[in-house]
């Protein structure tokens, strides 16, 4: 009885100083840090600089943005994953959260049950663009290039689990067409040798391709989302749906999460703040500015943002599968 008694008031004591530190959330003296999986520079950490000043002011803390790149954002998670449960350790991942599952069949750590979700972020659209003396004028006319130089064409992506290599494995996909990936260390290089006619073919997100389609170096053919975009570089391009490749609909999303068993008081203080920063007209503008849309519907709430979460890892699970491009 004495031990039974003794674990109780453990227990007691152990909720109580719970409950004091999600009141005391966030101390004046301590500094919440916002990890990114991926490296400095890149689209993910824009997104993350902008938010951590958003939330900045609705939660009364500094929001430092640490990256820690490598393994197609594995090793970021983890280092969340494995992080005190107390609220000044924070993630912001994309649409790699859901295709971890799949292309690492060794992971440390359970996406779906070793996080807490807050909620979605934005939604970045993607773009198909070429090489600038690619001979075609319009998708229809590189669709027929595409067919008429099958095992000829290199696709490059920002490498393995990245946006574009995604985005090239549904493009594959739907066209039935296998094209030699051409892996590199980020979006950048890619871009670069794209420009440069080294490789034929990019899907990348708006955020790394809007100025280079702006300044004319690269072809832009066509946008994965369900509907055209009304960003100026943007809003002549067809969707591939529209273009011919059915259901076609790929938008890379940033959200955030917390380690598994952050107090609920203290999620909701965050989850408070993401709202608040995600109605901030500057944040907004910023958003805009990248080509990406500020996440208004209901995945801005934690539970159906990890519904939401589920279903694209299900989806994506298959294309990965299909394809055999794992990572480990």
């Amino acid at each position: 009885m004495k031990t039974t008694l003794k674990i109780a008031l453990l227990a007691v004591a152990a909720a109580a100083a719970f409950g004091a530190a999600a009141q005391g959330f966030p101390a004046k003296d301590k500094v919440i840090t916002l990890v990114v999986p991926f490296s400095a520079g890149g689209p993910t950490d824009r997104v993350a600089r902008d938010l951590a000043e958003a939330m900045r002011r609705p939660l009364g803390a500094n929001i430092v943005v640490d990256t820690t790149a490598g393994a197609g954002s594995s090793i970021g998670s983890a280092r969340v994953a494995r992080a005190a449960p107390d609220g000044y350790t924070l993630l912001i991942n994309h649409i790699g959260m859901s295709t971890m599952p799949a292309l690492y069949r060794k992971l440390s750590f359970n996406v779906l049950n070793d996080f807490e979700y807050l909620g979605l972020i934005n939604e970045v659209p993607m773009t198909l663009i070429a090489r600038p003396t690619m001979p075609a004028n319009n998708f229809k006319e590189l669709s027929a290039w595409i067919q008429q130089n099958k095992g000829r064409i290199n696709l490059g992506n920002a490498g393995l689990g990245s946006a574009s290599h995604l985005c090239g494995l549904m493009l594959q996909s739907a066209m039935q067409v296998d094209m030699t990936p051409v892996p590199y260390k980020g979006a950048a290089p890619a871009i670069t040798d794209l420009i440069g006619g080294q490789i034929d073919l990019l899907c990348d997100q708006s955020t790394n391709t809007v100025g280079q389609i702006e300044a004319k170096k690269v072809h832009a053919y066509a946008v994965t989302t369900s509907r055209r975009l009304t960003t100026p570089a943007l809003k002549d391009l067809p969707t591939l749906a529209e273009a011919g490749l059915k259901n076609f609909d790929v938008s890379i999303w940033h959200a955030l999460y917390a380690p598994k068993g952050t107090p609920a008081d203290v999620l909701k203080k965050i989850n408070d703040a993401l709202k608040v920063a995600l109605k901030d007209p500057d944040f907004i503008k910023k958003q805009e500015g990248l080509g990406a849309v500020v996440i208004t519907d209901k995945r801005v709430d934690g539970a159906e943002h990890k519904k939401f979460v589920a279903a694209e890892i299900e989806r994506w699970g298959a294309v990965i599968k299909a394809a055999g491009a794992y990572a480990d």
